[in-house]
């Protein structure tokens, strides 16, 4: 399984002025990864649990469908004093009809993304969905997967949790 191959740098990326239309494919893009860590999407509920023998549990839990979108949360769950401690943690919305994601929170670590309150610019849209299209791919070439059709169908690598 081959990381998605973009024609562009991460630096130019990050520093460049995006436009409408690059953000909106972007998103699309990020619809197509999330729907290969989880092709039955739109038919799942509850919380469910990919497991690796390497690298970090992935956490997914529905917390809402409609016929036309899905709402998301995804993270990472790292062991921390208190507990745990979620990053990158994301809640997303999905539009089935569009094939795009919208990322409707997203609280991360990694890189130095300001908060954007409630009409993010464009620049700040564009790069949150760029982070979000780096860890989308960096999840599915690890290996994660929400299997191909609800628990019973789940693969030796994941373990589901339905609640």
């Amino acid at each position: 399984m081959r990381a998605p191959c973009y024609p562009w740098s991460l630096k130019s990326l990050l520093n460049g002025r995006p436009n409408v239309g690059a953000l909106l494919d972007l998103s699309e893009e990020n619809y197509r990864l999330l729907l290969r860590l989880a092709p039955e999407l739109r038919l799942m509920q509850g919380r469910a649990l990919s497991c690796l023998d390497h690298g970090m549990d992935l956490h997914l839990e529905v917390l809402e469908q409609t016929p036309y979108t899905s709402l998301l949360h995804l993270t990472y769950f790292f062991p921390h004093a208190g507990g745990h401690y979620p990053d990158p943690d994301a809640n997303l919305r999905v539009y089935h009809d569009s094939k795009q994601v919208d990322i409707v929170d997203l609280r991360q670590s990694a890189l130095p993304l300001k908060k954007w309150g409630d009409n993010p610019t464009l620049e700040q849209r564009w790069k949150l969905n760029l982070f979000l299209s780096k860890w989308l791919a960096f999840c599915v070439i690890q290996g994660h997967g929400f299997g191909a059709g609800g628990p019973e169908y789940a693969s030796s690598r994941e373990r589901w949790v339905v609640s």
